[in-house]
C-alpha cells in the first residue's frame, strides 16, 4: 500500500523555497557484474542509508539467480535476515485482486466491462456523472474511477478483525468522483478493495481465502498471508523509521495493501509472471489475461495510444532502454520494489524493512543495472519517423489529478511543468530547472521517449478540462505563466514577510516588555498580523509533531489534530481582523513605512486564508 503523506497545512509552501531543485550527482560506479559484485553493492547501500535488511529474488526464465535475505532483521536481537525472511510488501499486493478479477473473467463469471453500481450496489460511493459515464470494474483497477485516496482516519483504524465489507462502510466518504470516471488515472487504495469485495460475492468465499486457493497454494508460496500469522511472528522482519521499530499495521483495506512475503515466495510471483501465468504444467492464468494486466486502457490517455502509465495493477517502468512492468509498495518502515522484463522474461523483488526510499531506489537501480548490462535495449519504434507536430506545446502546465486532494493546495502551485518545443522534440521540466525529459513527436498528439521509443505523452480533449497532455500517469492542463509565477512570487513574498514579522515582532514584544512605550495604535497594528504568523509558525511545528505517529496523531482525533484545527481557525480570525483593522486606522498618525508594511503583510496573511478557506484547509479536520 503506498502511504499518502500527511495532511501537512500548508507544509508544501515552504518546500519550493527551502528545498534544493538540483543535486549534485556524484560519479556512479559501473554496473555490478556477478551476483558476488551485486551483493557487496547492496550491503554497501544498507550501511550507508542504515537500512537494516533486504530481502532480495533474482529470476531468468526458470531459473533462480539469487535469492537471499541481507542484513538484520531486529536491530535488538541481531536476527539474521535469510530467504525465508516475511518483509510486508504493501501495495504490490493489489496485483492478486487484478490476477482475480481476470481469472473470474476467464471463467465468465465476471467482466471487466460491468458496471459496478450493478455488482454491488450496497457499496456506498458517488459519481455525479453515474447516467453517462459509470464506474466499472477496469475503473477499480487502473484507478481511474475519479476516487479520492483514503483518507487518514481510514488508515489509522488498525483493526484485524475488521471484515472487507465493514471496511468499506466505515467511511465511503472519500469515494467520491472528482472527474468523469474513465478519464484520468489517479492513485487511490480504494478500489481494489471494492473489487476484491466483488469477488466475495461472486465466489462465496473471503477473499484473502480466494486467494490463498487458486494462487498462493498453486504457486507454492508457503509463507505468503495477508494476516499477523504465526509464521510472521517467527520470521516476520521488524519494521523501523529512523531506527524506531513500527507496531503491526493491521490495514482494514486488506486487498489493498497487507501481504506479507519472503524472498522466497516473491520469486515464485516473478516467474508466474515471467511464465506469462503458467506455474509448471499449470496454466493459472492465461497470457492474454496478463497482457490486458499489463496495458492501461480506461484514461483518456490511453485510449489515445499512451504507452506509459498503470494499466491493472501494474505500472510501467522505464530503465534506460528497457520498460520494466512493476509494482511497488509501501507501509509504515517496510518498502518493496516488484518488477519484471516480459520480453526477456527476467525481474527482480527487493523487500526492504526500512522507510528509506532512496534506499530501496538506489537498490533497485543496481539491480536493473546488472539485468540489463548485457542486453540488447527493445526497438519498439526506436526507428519510427519523427515529425514536426502542428500544436506548439510550448508553455507551463499543472496537475489536475491529484492522488489526494488535501493536499491540492500546495501542489498546484508547487508541481507546474514547463513545456517547450524545438523541432520535433519536446522537452519537460520543473519550473525551477533540472535535468528534462526529452519526447519525440511521431505525429500532431503522440510522442515517444527517446530512451524506450514507447509512446510516453499524448495531446487529448478532458471531457471537463478540454485540451490537456497526459505524461505517464499525470495529466496536466495549460496555465499562463502570469498565474504560475504570480502565485509563486505571492507565496515567495508571504514567507519573507511572514518569517520577517516573527523576527520583528519578537523584537518588539522584547523591547515593550523592557518598558519601551508605544502608541496604541502601533500596537494594534502590528499585534494581529504578528499574532497570525504565530498560528502558522505554530500549526507547522504541530504538523512535524504529528508526522511522527501520523495514524494516530493525526488520523484520530487527539490533542494534535484538533490543535491543528483550532490554530488553521486562529490564523484565519486573526488574519481578517488584522486587514480590517489596516483598513479602520489607515489615515493613523503612524509612520508610514511601518504603516505600509504591516498592510502588505496583513493582505497577504488574508490572500492565504481565502485561498486554504477555498481549498478546505481552514478548521481542517484531520479525522474526518
Amino acid at each position: 500500500m503506498k502511504l499518502p503523506p500527511e495532511s501537512r497545512w500548508l507544509i508544501g509552501l515552504f518546500l519550493f523555497i527551502f528545498t534544493p531543485t538540483q543535486v549534485v550527482g556524484q560519479k556512479k560506479p559501473g554496473a555490478p557484474k556477478t551476483v558476488r559484485e551485486l551483493q557487496t553493492a547492496i550491503e554497501t547501500v544498507l550501511k550507508e542509508t542504515g537500512t537494516p535488511a533486504v530481502g532480495v529474488a533474482l529470476v531468468h526464465g526458470d531459473s533462480l539467480v539469487w535469492v537471499a535475505g541481507l542484513g538484520r532483521t531486529n536491530l535488538q536481537t541481531n536476527a539474521k535476515a535469510t530467504e525465508k525472511t516475511m518483509f510486508r510488501i504493501g501495495s504490490v499486493s493489489k496485483m492478486f485482486v487484478s490476477l482475480a478479477i481476470l481469472k473470474l473473467q476467464e471463467e465468465g463469471r465476471v467482466n471487466l466491462k460491468d458496471k459496478v453500481r450493478d455488482r454491488v450496489p450496497e457499496i456506498e460511493f458517488t459519481n455525479p456523472w453515474e447516467k453517462t459515464a459509470p464506474i466499472l470494474v477496469e475503473h477499480l483497477l487502473e484507478h481511474t474511477t475519479g476516487w479520492d485516496d483514503l483518507h487518514l482516519t481510514e488508515y489509522a483504524l488498525n483493526d484485524p478483525k475488521t471484515t472487507l465489507k465493514q471496511g468499506l462502510d466505515y467511511h465511503p466518504h472519500s469515494r467520491i468522483s472528482r472527474w468523469m470516471p474513465g478519464t484520468r488515472m489517479a492513485y487511490c487504495n480504494a478500489g481494489p478493495p471494492v473489487a476484491a469485495y466483488i469477488i466475495e460475492k461472486i465466489t462465496g468465499q473471503k477473499f484473502e481465502d480466494y486467494i490463498q486457493e487458486h494462487f498462493f497454494n498453486p504457486m507454492g508460496m508457503e509463507n505468503m498471508t495477508y494476516f499477523a500469522s504465526e509464521k510472521y511472528r517467527q520470521r516476520g522482519a521488524t519494521l523501523y523509521i529512523d531506527n524506531k521499530p513500527q507496531p503491526y499495521w493491521n490495514i482494514i483495506m486488506r486487498p489493498s495493501g497487507s501481504i506479507n512475503a519472503s524472498p522466497e515466495d516473491m520469486a515464485r510471483m516473478l516467474r508466474f509472471f515471467i511464465n506469462r501465468g503458467r506455474v509448471d504444467a499449470l496454466q493459472l492464468i492465461h497470457e492474454a489475461s496478463l497482457k490486458r494486466m499489463e496495458t492501461p486502457s480506461t484514461s483518456t490517455g490511453a485510449k489515445a495510444g499512451l504507452e506509459y502509465g498503470y494499466g491493472l495493477a501494474n505500472y510501467s517502468v522505464p530503465h534506460k532502454g528497457f520498460v520494466y512492468r512493476s509494482h511497488s509498495g509501501g507501509v509504515n518502515g517496510g518498502l518493496t520494489d516488484f518488477a519484471y522484463l516480459p520480453t526477456h522474461r527476467l525481474g527482480y523483488a527487493v523487500m526492504i524493512n526500512s522507510g528509506d526510499g532512496n534506499a530501496l531506489s538506489r537498490i533497485a537501480t543496481l539491480i536493473r543495472d546488472f539485468q540489463t548490462s548485457h542486453l540488447k535495449a527493445d526497438s519498439i519504434r526506436r526507428n519510427r519517423a519523427v515529425h514536426s507536430p502542428g500544436v506548439a506545446l510550448s508553455g507551463y502546465y499543472r496537475l489536475i489529478n491529484p492522488r489526494i486532494q488535501s493536499s491540492y493546495y500546495s501542489e498546484r502551485i508547487i508541481s507546474v511543468k514547463h513545456i517547450w518545443n524545438t523541432n520535433n522534440f519536446v522537452f519537460i521540466g520543473g519550473v525551477w530547472g533540472g535535468s528534462p525529459e526529452t519526447h519525440m513527436a511521431i505525429n500532431d498528439t503522440q510522442y515517444v521517449s527517446k530512451e524506450t521509443g514507447k509512446i510516453s505523452l499524448v495531446q487529448v480533449n478532458d471531457p471537463l478540462a478540454g485540451e490537456v497532455v497526459h505524461l505517464g500517469s499525470q495529466v496536466l492542463m495549460p496555465v499562463s505563466a502570469l498565474i504560475v509565477f504570480g502565485q509563486l512570487f505571492l507565496s515567495i513574498g508571504w514567507l519573507i514577510y511572514l518569517l520577517g514579522s516573527l523576527v520583528f515582532g519578537t523584537i518588539w514584544f522584547i523591547r515593550y516588555w523592557r518598558g519601551r512605550a508605544f502608541s496604541k495604535t502601533s500596537i494594534s497594528l502590528g499585534l494581529w498580523p504578528f499574532v497570525a504568523s504565530l498560528h502558522f509558525l505554530v500549526a507547522q511545528i504541530v504538523v512535524m509533531i504529528g508526522s511522527t505517529d501520523v495514524f494516530e496523531l493525526m488520523g484520530k482525533v487527539s490533542v494534535v489534530s484538533v490543535s491543528l484545527m483550532l490554530l488553521s481557525i486562529g490564523f484565519a480570525l486573526t488574519s481578517t481582523w488584522a486587514i480590517i483593522n489596516v483598513i479602520i486606522k489607515r489615515n493613523a498618525k503612524i509612520n508610514r513605512t511601518i504603516y505600509w508594511q504591516l498592510a502588505i503583510l496583513s493582505a497577504l496573511h488574508f490572500l492565504v486564508t481565502c485561498y486554504l478557506l477555498s481549498y478546505g484547509q481552514i478548521g481542517v479536520q484531520t479525522w474526518s
